[in-house]
């Protein structure tokens, strides 16, 4: 196989759980590089790495062709930006960038380079999610007229990560992270909106960046989406609601990859590391063709993040769609700012 070289701009949470272990199961990859500012954890599990200070000692010296940028998302346009200068491909962490205008300039700069810029939208490979877009291209529902995406939590006390709480921190708070993937998944299943209206805020209080938001997505065909989160929710909703003229499917958020992977799981490729969960997790309530009503409890089958730098690999040798490209996720930051200017002007929002 056509070996590929990595560098990882960080080795916190997001290197070692999302992107490390996969590189290295990945026998198209090697870890050529990662970035430690201070210490050698990565030494233990991938010793074959070089550790660098910087990103740019790194870059400067590192013989890698793709860089993964996976700082604080203050920190992601400088980063991406000497990467691409530097001649590397890259993938960014989600939300991309905390400005719009800088994410455009760093997919002008890829095209001119002749590079490619993904965003990693993991969750398009989490079991729920793949399940609810199976149910919806199975057309059972008829007509969607109504959905719902949430991601809730239970975290009322601050962690102390100041790139993530502090309200001075432009891209803080829990809309550019789980949002991120809240509106790409409806963007995923429906397409863009024509407005929105959001309310967007601080449950902890003004001290912290928002815990909270919900935004209402307006479609041209009368759909509305609603997608909603909180760090106060003690109870598990259904993640997603589903409502169509034929019938409804509620999917509760079962994938369970990320905690697997915190707690130290190999992801193994060519397999499905993951298994298909044995009991029910959805219920789908539809007419059939005869326009009889059957109600089936639903199992999903599993996710699975290394199909993610699968793609990635399929796009470096063999020119294949290359997944959640920079200029697409764009579209999906304007729908974040948008629903921030919609919380401060208290107004509905043409897109």
């Amino acid at each position: 196989m056509q070996l590929v070289k990595a560098g990882l701009c960080a080795f916190g949470m997001s290197g070692k759980v999302f992107h490390a272990p996969f590189l290295k199961e990945h026998p198209g990859f090697f870890i050529s590089a990662i970035v430690e500012r201070n210490k050698e954890e990565s030494k233990e599990k991938y010793p074959e790495a070089t550790i660098y200070r910087s990103v740019d000692e790194m870059l400067a010296n590192a013989d890698i062709e793709l860089v993964i940028v996976n700082t604080p998302v203050q920190t992601h346009y400088e980063y991406a930006k000497k990467a691409l200068e530097a001649g590397k491909n890259i993938i960014v962490e989600k939300p991309f960038t905390v400005d719009v205008a800088e994410a455009e300039e760093l997919v002008k700069l890829a095209e001119e380079k002749g590079l490619f810029l993904s965003v990693y939208q993991n969750r398009r490979f989490d079991r729920d999610f793949l399940q609810v877009q199976k149910v919806l291209n199975e057309g059972k529902l008829g007509n969607i007229k109504e959905a719902e995406i949430r991601f809730d939590r239970f975290r009322t006390t601050p962690s102390g990560k100041q790139h993530k709480e502090s309200p001075d921190q432009i891209g803080s708070g829990s809309l550019h992270d789980l949002g991120a993937h809240l509106v790409d998944q409806a963007v995923q299943y429906f397409g863009y909106p024509e407005k929105l209206f959001a309310d967007v805020f601080s449950m902890k209080g003004s001290a912290f960046a928002n815990d909270y938001f919900e935004i209402l997505l307006f479609y041209k065909n009368d759909l509305r989406v609603r997608l909603k989160s909180s760090v106060f929710a003690k109870e598990d909703h259904y993640a997603y609601k589903i409502f169509g003229d034929k019938g409804s499917f509620l999917q509760e958020r079962t994938d369970n990859q990320e905690t697997e992977l915190v707690a130290g799981a190999i992801p193994v490729y060519g397999n499905e590391w993951m298994q298909p969960l044995k009991e029910a997790d959805g219920i789908l309530n539809y007419l059939n063709e005869d326009s009889e009503t059957e109600r089936l409890f639903t199992s999903s089958e599993a996710g699975n993040y290394m199909n993610y730098y699968q793609q990635i690999y399929e796009h470096i040798v063999f020119g294949y769609p290359l997944p959640s490209p920079g200029k697409e996720i764009i579209q999906n930051m304007k729908i974040i700012d948008a629903s921030l200017e919609s919380t401060k002007e208290e107004k509905v929002i043409v897109l």
